[in-house]
């Protein structure tokens, strides 16, 4: 068995990068995978910190340090998938060796179909090697100037390194904005995925699930669903409430459609799915 490796990365923190990585994770799990999460951003790891994670002896930067054998790290997360958290002490940080992931990486790929790096913000000597070593790279930027100005410098490190950009997810997008602008155009990558602003997040990192379980119709939460399975080169079921892909198509959506009309009045399905980006007031 050889799985594959994806890292989620961005220029920029406080773009939904971790956020992107969890939900992506959950997603792959609920369509069958074995997927591990690994926690890499070695100064400030904070995967632990949005979901309720069983505690194991052995953190990632114990295993960099040599103190540990990767699968000594690995914790059980919610909804079906397993974790690889990071030390939090600034001590654990001086530790590390990054040079060690590829053993990790290894590690893991015997292991599980899917492997997720969440790489650390920035640009740095310890953000470039899961670079290089995953099979595809996902990057993460909202709409901002700033924040697209360092994903272009991402996406030029990731090659520089023999690494691949997969494509991008634009986060925090809100009605008002297209994902496909010309800025956004500019970066010369496959746009993955468009996630709608989404107060849910915020409250499913505080109930410690990922988002896709925690509110699975939310406008955010089918976003990321899909992009999981786009990962895939699959189809999401068509049942977003429990995710029965064994469901009548017809019957799902008619259902979907009907609380729809019920619950927004106004409101098509197509405007509720995208966050109020298509199907507004019978706008496409």
């Amino acid at each position: 068995m050889s799985g594959r490796v994806f890292a989620v990365a961005s220029g920029k923190g406080g773009v939904g990068k971790t956020t992107t990585a969890v939900n992506v994770a959950a997603a792959m799990a609920e369509a069958d995978r074995s997927v591990v999460l690994v926690d890499y951003d070695l100064g400030m790891a904070n995967v632990g910190q949005v979901l309720d994670v069983e505690a194991v002896d052995a953190t990632l930067h114990d295993v960099l340090a040599g103190d540990a054998e990767p699968l000594d790290a690995v914790a059980s997360a919610p909804s079906g998938f397993d974790v690889v958290v990071g030390g939090t002490d600034i001590e654990d940080f001086g530790r590390a060796d990054p040079s060690k992931l590829r053993g990790v990486a290894d590690a893991l790929r015997s292991e599980y179909d899917v492997t997720i790096v969440d790489t650390g913000g920035g640009l740095s000597h310890d953000t470039t090697v899961p670079l290089g070593l995953a099979d595809e790279t996902v990057l993460v930027s909202t709409r901002q100037a700033a924040a697209l100005e360092n994903t272009a410098k991402t996406r030029d490190l990731v090659e520089r390194v023999g690494g691949s950009v997969t494509g991008l997810v634009v986060t925090r997008v809100s009605g008002s904005d297209v994902a496909d602008d010309d800025e956004v155009a500019a970066l010369d990558v496959d746009i993955l995925g468009s996630i709608p602003e989404d107060g849910t997040v915020a409250d499913s990192e505080r109930a410690g699930e990922p988002l896709v379980a925690f509110a699975p119709e939310s406008p955010a939460g089918q976003a990321y669903r899909e992009l999981g399975y786009e990962l895939l080169g699959e189809s999401p079921p068509l049942s977003f409430r429990d995710g029965d892909g064994d469901a009548e198509p017809g019957a799902a959506m008619a259902e979907m459609m009907t609380e729809d009309v019920e619950e927004t009045g106004s409101r098509s399905l197509l405007s509720r799915v995208t966050g109020g980006l298509l199907g507004s007031n019978g706008k496409d």
